[in-house]
């Protein structure tokens, strides 16, 4: 039976259950822990951790998948002990942020095989010396990509090609995803391999529509991030998406972080306003109940929400996709 890496070790992919594809426990920008004057209750943080994934399994979420990279405050203990403890399957990653706010000098003047070295390294051997292994890639791209992005992409590729490991991808403002995919295919990685994350920043069905022909996955993961993109436009979008038959090719999820690492951010009220849903239940709380009011059925909801994460971690191979007028698949869409 196919397996996935959990912090806790191997799980049969059959057990993944429903599954929120890019949520964060931790998060901290490079340098946070050479403040001298930043705190962190690491105690009062897990059980806070752990509460947080209890309610979410309470709402029948089984596997959270946290693609943290190296550089931007990743603890994979602090993930097993809350593993531990919630009882959620909890699937940890190797990899390196974008290069404006990550990528440290030391990583930077690695070459490709060398961070390719790595990422092997820790998916196979274990981080550091926890004994705990990654089980996703994490690469990060700007807008273009910058050179060293694009080394790191193509560690990443052929670390997930050696490996035999998925790489879920960040991308800003819901652009560059197809030029990721350029990239990873030039290493030999089939692109059914990789989620292109953040798409859900661009309402744009032209965009979805070309990055989904290129047969890898399109995740729409920030739901409730709406200081960067209005939530109505992403249930829109995916809205539009269903309703053509390309739920098959979707990934949902919020990007949400539990702890910010370091000094506390300073919000505005209207800022703090608009961070109220962004957390990791918004989705079944509210995204889900929306769009069964809209008519889409809860076999689609499974297939985004279960079947995709099973067969992404499985390597299931993506067939090219049909067009509209050729689909023969259930409606999405119930009678109205």
């Amino acid at each position: 039976m196919p397996a996935v890496t959990t912090v806790l070790g191997p799980v049969d992919t059959a057990d993944l259950g429903v599954t929120l594809i890019h949520e964060h426990l931790l998060i901290g920008w490079p340098g946070w822990e050479r403040d001298p004057f930043v705190t962190f209750d690491r105690r009062e943080e897990v059980d806070k951790a752990v509460a947080r994934l209890e309610e979410l399994r309470g709402l029948g979420v089984r596997t959270f998948v946290d693609p943290c990279p190296i550089d931007i405050g990743r603890d994979v203990e602090f993930a097993a002990e809350v593993a531990r403890r919630s009882g959620m399957h909890y699937v940890a990653a190797s990899g390196m942020y974008k290069e404006e706010l990550g990528m440290p000098t030391h990583f930077r003047q690695m070459d490709v095989d060398a961070l390719a070295e790595l990422y092997i390294r820790e998916i196979t051997e274990g981080i550091g010396n926890t004994g705990i292994r990654a089980g996703v890639i994490k690469v990060a791209t700007t807008a273009p990509i910058t050179e060293h992005e694009q080394k790191n992409l193509r560690a990443a590729a052929r670390a997930a090609k050696a490996t035999n490991t998925r790489i879920i991808t960040h991308t800003d403002n819901g652009s560059h995803g197809p030029e990721q995919v350029d990239i990873v295919e030039s290493e030999g990685l089939d692109p059914w391999h990789v989620m292109v994350g953040h798409s859900d920043g661009s309402a744009d069905l032209a965009y979805h529509d070309r990055l989904i022909r290129r047969r890898c996955y399109d995740g729409m993961d920030r739901f409730g991030l709406e200081f960067i993109h209005p939530d109505r436009l992403r249930i829109a979008t995916l809205a539009g998406l269903l309703a053509i038959g390309y739920a098959d090719r979707i990934m949902l999820s919020h990007d949400a972080v539990g702890c910010f690492l370091g000094r506390p951010r300073v919000l505005t009220p209207e800022q703090q306003a608009m961070r109220a849903k962004w957390n990791y239940t918004h989705i079944h709380r509210e995204v889900l109940p929306l769009l069964r009011e809209a008519g889409v059925r809860q076999e689609t909801l499974d297939t985004v929400l279960r079947d995709n994460p099973r067969r992404f971690f499985e390597g299931q191979e993506l067939p090219a996709p049909a067009d509209i007028t050729t689909r023969t698949a259930a409606p999405t869409h119930g009678d109205r």
